[in-house]
């Protein structure tokens, strides 16, 4: 099987995931994974699915296209490639870094960098800034994936030095103990 990534963006409203998968289904594709959010009043969602053989992308494309044309939907599908580039991850531990502060630009930037100097993968980011200087008003949740083998101390003593000097409260936690803490 052919596997794609699928990406499916425009203003948000009722049955776009399900016309998505209803498509999907029609079309004999597996959904291997699935991300969907809405960015203010934007859905954004993407798929990685497994094509059969007979299907191509442009096929599912142009039933995709067709399908969301009445919510006036944006449809992107690049193929994934099967081969093995040999890159292994490296052992990594989940952790979860929240920060709350005053709105200005370049916060998600500076934030980024500092995890990125130290090889850490983000793997999940949502953002939410109403503007001015209420702290709650401001968050930003990191997920992230923190190599075993990096100094964790440098790491969250730079973290701590750029939230402060952006004027971020900031908050850096294994991911089990933010699961632990904030079940509802």
């Amino acid at each position: 099987m052919n596997r794609a990534i699928l990406s499916v963006l425009g203003h948000d409203q009722p049955g776009i995931v399900a016309t998505v998968t209803r498509i999907l289904f029609e079309q004999s594709c597996n959904i291997e994974n699935v991300s969907q959010t809405i960015l203010q009043t934007e859905f954004a969602g993407s798929f990685i699915v497994s094509l059969p053989a007979d299907l191509t992308l442009e096929e599912l494309r142009g039933y995709l296209s067709e399908a969301l044309e009445f919510m006036n939907m944006h449809v992107h599908i690049e193929p994934i490639a099967i081969e093995n580039s040999g890159y292994q991850p490296p052992k990594s531990e989940p952790f979860v870094i929240t920060t709350k502060g005053p709105d200005r630009k370049g916060l998600v930037a500076a934030i980024s960098a500092t995890i990125a100097r130290h090889s850490v993968n983000i793997t999940n980011l949502q953002a939410v800034f109403k503007g001015g200087d209420e702290p709650g008003d401001n968050i930003m949740i990191y997920e992230v994936d923190v190599p075993t083998e990096i100094d964790q101390v440098s790491f969250h003593r730079e973290l701590r030095d750029t939230a402060k000097s952006l004027e971020l409260n900031i908050s850096i936690q294994h991911r089990n103990i933010f699961e632990t803490i904030n079940r509802i």
